[in-house]
């Protein structure tokens, strides 16, 4: 498994990815990629339950289109783009719109050359199907654990408190209006501060791979290594970053568009 930090992982992808456009001559001039900023409809349906954070107004997601082939990334600044493939891998990736381009872009590439699935994001009330087969993988790979939750997923949240208790459950939280409050028996922290704490308090470690997108990355694999933790990326933002870098990603349910 790789053991590079964020900005490094993404540059590191970046030309491993050059090297698979070069290897299918992707880069040739009429090969366009556009991205575009997706309603909450849009990108999850109409699930039951109203808490996610992209019902809320917190995130977006953004999709990218490439002869055919869809891919997803989550980022709270989204940003239309229209251009080439070697635009996108031309941009900086010091924000978080263009991550957030980029992630999108990777995942329809590799989508389209059948290199991975799960690019698109699920709908209605697949994320809550989603959170128990991760839960019941959990457990079934580690058994009765303390289970570190970075990013408050309320689904996920909820049902790994009803599975391990509400006392084998941390999480953090980037989003202020979260720091503080009890979720489902559970204070959560402020992703800022006290990721270290979270991850050396927990047995495993699950965390979205918005993190990816957001900037919270680098310090999150750097602890992860730090302290060895067993640990899973879950969601289709880090569909092909997990692909080229080798990190362990699990997201059931992700479409294929």
């Amino acid at each position: 498994m790789m053991t590079e930090t964020r900005q490094d992982i993404i540059e590191a992808s970046k030309e491993r990815f050059r090297e698979i456009v070069r290897d299918n001559s992707l880069q040739s001039s009429s090969v366009t990629i556009q991205t575009k900023i997706l309603t909450p409809e849009q990108a999850i349906g109409n699930p039951s339950r109203r808490d996610y954070p992209i019902i809320e107004g917190k995130e977006r997601v953004v999709e990218a289109h490439f002869l055919g082939s869809r891919g997803h990334a989550f980022t709270d600044i989204p940003m239309n783009f229209v251009g080439f493939l070697e635009d996108v891998l031309d941009l900086p990736t010091d924000s978080n719109q263009n991550r957030a381009i980029y992630l999108a872009t990777l995942n329809a590439v590799l989508r389209h050359l059948d290199l991975i699935h799960g690019t698109v994001h699920c709908k209605n009330d697949d994320p809550e199907r989603c959170a128990l087969h991760i839960v019941g993988h959990i457990r079934d790979t580690w058994g009765n654990v303390v289970i570190g939750l970075i990013g408050l997923n309320p689904a996920l949240a909820e049902i790994l408190v009803k599975n391990f208790g509400s006392d084998k459950v941390h999480i953090t939280d980037l989003d202020r209006r979260n720091i503080g409050t009890k979720k489902y028996g559970v204070t959560v922290r402020d992703g800022r501060t006290r990721t270290e704490e979270l991850i050396r308090e927990s047995d495993v470690v699950l965390a979205t791979g918005t993190t990816l997108g957001n900037g919270s990355f680098d310090t999150i694999w750097d602890l992860l290594q730090q302290y060895q933790k067993p640990h899973l990326f879950y969601g289709v933002t880090i569909a092909g970053i997990s692909r080229l870098m080798e990190i362990e990603r699990i997201c059931p349910h992700g479409t294929d568009g």
